[in-house]
């Protein structure tokens, strides 16, 4: 079979395909959170004293005593059994965007050689997975491989069912022998101590007396793309790349904005049904789903919860959307750019901090101006994205969201802030000395007596910032699709934790000093305007005027790719930040510099070689064989004293030419080996490489356009995009 057959064949087997039944659904009452040992599992299985101190630890983040650890641990494996699993397995989030498992079973054999359960404390505490096998930045050689995972009783462990049975999973962070953090988690537990550890600082300043633990907390609109299996594993690029290295775009893209809160395909429906019962098993609060802008693209946001336990959900759901696509039939793209031409995707991350005795800080009330507590931890935000916005960037830096970031559909590189009109103007007020105030939205009426009136919003969107805020949290636009939520919420933690540090500093010498509480409030947010100002923008973050105003008049920093991001991780102020507020060391730090870097080395490189591949042995030989075939025809043609035009063959002879010189200097740039650093390697991939490949793919999506449909070997946008 020839590649084009190939492709013909999946557009028939997709066309005939047998509609996936929709299973019958249960109400949510009996499905939600069954597959869960939350604390309401706990009450039933614990005694009383095991479960009180379970739920301290989980909603105080006090430490278990190891008595306690047998108890649950004897109590998990029954509620486990119960539910058909013989195996357990240490869940952890690794230096990767994915999510790691190590499993084990259950049994034991005894003396006589009979099979017996076992669960221990020990064994629910503590796992032993190799330290060595994961991107770790140097700190495991493959000599010195010991890692370990520890139990996160903050964030409940859970029953993944699957076709093959079973498994109790059980959320762990991971460490080498040495101690460093190997994981994700890690940092965000500790970026959670150090913002509670400062809130509290300000909030007693502030005259508080009943302070409860503070928590950042996050909701993460993710967007997805739906291929049908057939045209993705004709595919190569979609396989091993995530996304379409070549591709002509289609007649009809997203122009008529009619995807858009459009009707969801049945065939889609069926599965985001599916995908969500599954998340209701599994205790993830699925919220909302619906069409996105671009064809084949689509979205699902859960509700909030703590920061810890939403990265956590987070992975989850990723690996839920994947593995539910292929009982349907489909792929699941996470890639932040799949397809040219149209829209990527994002993982918008709503984020907020707050407590059970003050609520949400960051939410501003009816009166914002007369709201201080408020306007000391938004005052903080500002602060900590004007000190440390190129890290925000170096964060959310991979070689896939470099796709988007700056283009007319997501945030650009630069970081700034967005805080609506009532919040600029009162912010505004306090940086020029004047009483602050606020007005609200007023009242929407469109004159018609059938729509009732309602309140609108102080306060418009702003999609082209990076941070916007949108009524009582943070929405951080420019995390990729495919990143896990922990990186932006550690560093968005991180920065907030200085900054209030400094407000802290501040507070008790102005307090000190004698002045009463408003008036040094006043005083520091006017220095923290005066500062740090510059960050707040609310017009087109999309616009040439804002990129170049952004950098010469306001200081701010334009990293357009992941390598002119990543080696903020670097800088002092940086390393600074997270050893003063013990969220990573030095080391840790420079450890993830360097996993990130190799992985967006090796992510284009893996692109590259495929580009060469695809374009020496499928697309060279495509146009080169209907090119025989127009030849054919000419002759032929000739020999009757007729005379074609010739254009389509000269077109197809010169691309064709020009793609095998493409391919020919990329390969030469791919075999160069001798880089000064590695940051010297990143500008290689970014200009260099990703500049020939760009060339590479106009020249293929050329000859598309010029070849003979039936004879070209992948699957079109028009097919993948439309075809459900």
């Amino acid at each position: 079979m020839t590649t084009s057959d190939a492709r013909i064949d999946a557009i028939s087997e997709v066309l005939n395909r047998t509609p996936f039944e929709a299973a019958a659904t249960r109400p949510l009452s009996e499905i939600w959170a069954c597959d869960v040992f939350n604390l309401a599992t706990m009450e039933e299985a614990l005694s009383k004293n095991a479960f009180k101190a379970m739920k301290k630890t989980v909603q105080t983040g006090e430490p278990l005593d190891p008595a306690t650890a047998d108890v649950v641990a004897a109590a998990m494996k029954d509620w486990a059994m119960g539910k058909g699993a013989k195996f357990f397995s240490h869940v952890f989030y690794p230096l990767t965007n994915i999510t790691a498992e190590k499993h084990d079973g259950f049994i034991v054999t005894n003396s006589d050689g009979n099979a017996i359960t076992e669960f221990t404390g020990s064994l629910l505490i503590k796992g032993e997975p190799d330290g060595s096998s994961f991107p770790n930045g140097s700190l495991r050689m493959t000599n010195a491989a010991r890692g370990y995972t520890a139990w996160d009783p903050t964030s409940p462990a859970y029953i993944m069912q699957t076709a093959n049975g079973a498994t109790l999973m059980i959320p762990s962070v991971f460490m080498s022998w040495t101690g460093e953090s190997l994981d994700k988690k890690i940092p965000l537990l500790r970026s959670n101590a150090a913002m509670d550890k400062a809130g509290r600082k300000v909030l007693s300043l502030m005259g508080e007396t009943e302070i409860a633990p503070l928590n950042s907390s996050c909701g993460a609109e993710q967007e997805y793309f739906l291929v049908d299996r057939q045209f993705a594993t004709a595919r190569p690029d979609l396989l091993l790349a995530g996304r379409t290295l070549f591709g002509a775009p289609p007649a009809k893209g997203q122009e008529f904005d009619d995807h858009y809160f459009g009707a969801i395909p049945e065939r889609v429906q069926v599965y985001m049904q599916d995908v969500e019962d599954t998340l209701y098993r599994l205790g993830i609060p699925a919220k909302t789903h619906h069409n996105e802008v671009a064809p084949g693209q689509f979205e699902i946001a859960p509700y909030y919860e703590a920061a810890n336990v939403a990265s956590d959900h987070q992975q989850l759901l990723m690996t839920v959307l994947k593995a539910t696509a292929l009982k349907h039939g489909f792929v699941c793209l996470l890639h932040e750019k799949p397809f040219a031409g149209i829209n990527g995707s994002g993982k918008h991350v709503n984020w907020s901090v707050g407590n059970a005795t003050q609520g949400n800080l960051l939410d501003p009330g009816s009166t914002p101006e007369e709201n201080l507590q408020f306007l000391v931890f938004c005052g903080a935000v500002i602060r900590g994205v004007h000190l440390f916005g190129p890290l925000l960037r170096a964060v959310i830096a991979t070689a896939s969201n470099d796709h988007r970031l700056g283009a007319n559909e997501a945030p650009p590189a630069i970081l700034s802030v967005y805080l609506g009109d009532q919040l600029e103007a009162v912010y505004d007020d306090i940086a020029s000395g004047k009483v602050a105030s606020s007005s609200d939205g007023g009242l929407m009426d469109l004159g018609l007596a059938q729509i009732l009136p309602f309140e609108r919003d102080p306060g418009d969107r702003n999609r082209t910032s990076p941070l916007a805020f949108t009524g009582n949290r943070f929405e951080f636009r420019a995390v990729g699709s495919s990143q896990s939520v922990s990186g932006p919420l550690v560093a968005l933690n991180t920065v907030l934790a200085d900054s209030l540090e400094w407000m802290a500093e501040k507070l008790e010498a102005e307090l000190g000093g004698g002045a009463e509480l408003p008036e040094a409030v006043a005083t520091i947010l006017k220095e923290v305007m005066e500062l740090h100002g510059a960050a707040v923008f609310g017009g087109d973050g999309y616009s040439s005027e804002w990129h170049e105003a952004a950098v010469k008049d306001r200081g701010l920093r334009n990293l357009p790719t992941s390598a002119d991001a990543l080696p903020v991780f670097t800088e002092p102020a940086v390393v600074e930040l997270f050893e003063s507020t013990g969220v990573l060391s030095a080391v840790e730090l420079h450890s993830r510099y360097d996993v990130y870097a190799e992985q967006y080395i090796n992510s284009v490189l893996v692109e590259a070689k495929l580009v060469v591949d695809l374009g020496k042995t499928v697309i060279y030989p495509a146009a080169l064989g209907y090119l025989s075939e127009l030849t054919g025809t000419y002759t032929a043609a000739g020999s009757f004293g007729a005379t074609l035009d010739t254009s389509v063959a000269t077109a197809i002879a010169q691309h064709s030419n020009g793609l095998l010189a493409t391919v020919t200097a990329l390969s030469a740039e791919l075999a160069k080996e001798d880089f000064e650093d590695v940051e010297a390697h990143m500008t290689h991939i970014a200009t260099t490489v990703r500049g020939l490949m760009d060339q590479a793919r106009v020249h293929v999506d050329a000859l598309e356009c010029e070849v003979d449909d039936s004879a070209w070997p992948l699957p079109k946008y028009r097919e993948m995009l439309f075809i459900k």
